[in-house]
């Protein structure tokens, strides 16, 4: 589950670049946005329920 947060939060921020520099793409940065706010929200409930497992 670790790895797969990582994986979520760095395809997140590079869709949220890819985003902001290319308007054609502009639904990616939306993409981006929801994965990064999906990942931030997992990680804040693993760290408040103190879940440590992969």
């Amino acid at each position: 589950m670790n790895i797969f947060l990582i994986i979520v939060a760095v395809v997140a921020i590079i869709l949220l670049i890819t985003g902001g520099l290319s308007s054609a793409v502009h639904w990616l940065l939306w993409v981006g946005l929801v994965l990064l706010i999906i990942a931030v929200i997992v990680w804040l409930v693993r760290l408040i329920t103190g879940r440590r497992r992969a």
